[in-house]
């Protein structure tokens, strides 16, 4: 079994164990987030489900479907970008810190890095006391990857 089947199967058992279902057309969206290792917006996914599974995909059906990963924690969309990136932590079964997302805007390649709570339990502080409320803590930054820099 390969490294992308084993993070499938893991993600069939979570969403068991959570009441919930990854039905085929859900599993070959995740396996494509996972195998592109890259953010990938909803019209990428229906092109590349059409190429590797021979069938065309509505784009509802897409959004629905990243909807549902997101909401399962599988898959985390990058407002930046305004793409989908299959979670770096779909096999740990601990709790992680706050995902942070490093984003190349050359190549888009993503890295997802983990911010210590007590790091966010500051931030939102700060962001309290300036008379505002946290809505999500998860951060994106634009970056450039070593690669493109040194390019």
């Amino acid at each position: 079994m390969n490294k992308v089947d084993e993070i499938i199967v893991h993600a069939e058992q979570y969403c068991k164990k959570h009441g919930t279902r990854l039905t085929p057309k859900r599993k070959q969206v995740l396996f494509s987030l996972i195998k592109s290792e890259k953010a990938l917006s909803a019209y990428d996914l229906i092109d590349l489900f059409e190429k590797d599974f021979g069938e065309k995909i509505p784009a509802m059906s897409v959004y629905r479907i990243l909807e549902f990963l997101e909401k399962e924690h599988l898959v985390h969309k990058l407002s930046l970008a305004n793409k989908y990136i299959a979670c770096a932590h779909i096999t740990c079964d601990h709790a992680h810190g706050v995902p942070q997302f490093l984003i190349c805007g050359t190549c888009n390649d993503v890295k997802e890095i983990t911010i210590n709570k007590s790091t966010i339990d500051e931030l939102k502080q700060n962001i309290e006391n300036a008379g505002f409320q946290l809505v999500s803590p998860q951060l994106e930054m634009n970056c450039i990857c070593n690669s493109c820099s040194e390019k």
